[in-house]
């Protein structure tokens, strides 16, 4: 438990929120235009896929909206971490 509060406040330190109605994290991200922000979305399905654990997102032409949450178990995992932290980089890289 301390662990997991460890790693949600460095989540939430890097502008991730908690869902607390669905213990998932969320995070909105806005980019100068479509190009960047379905860029920074390809690199993110790729991980995606690597790892077999997909977000959830919307996106409307430079803003991408995402929400992450490990459904077979019912909330948040280890899977949702560090795939947040790989959209950070991916994010940061753009």
């Amino acid at each position: 438990m301390e662990e997991r509060n460890q790693v949600l406040l460095d989540l939430k330190a890097s502008g991730w929120s908690e869902l607390g109605e669905r213990d998932a994290i969320y995070k909105e991200f806005n980019f100068k235009n479509f190009n960047q922000a379905f860029g920074f979305m390809t690199r993110v399905a790729l991980q995606a896929e690597k790892m077999n654990h997909h977000p959830e997102w919307f996106n409307v032409y430079s803003k991408v909206q995402i929400t992450l949450i490990s459904h077979d178990c019912g909330g948040l995992t280890k899977r949702d971490v560090k795939l947040a932290q790989f959209i950070d980089k991916a994010a940061a890289s753009v």
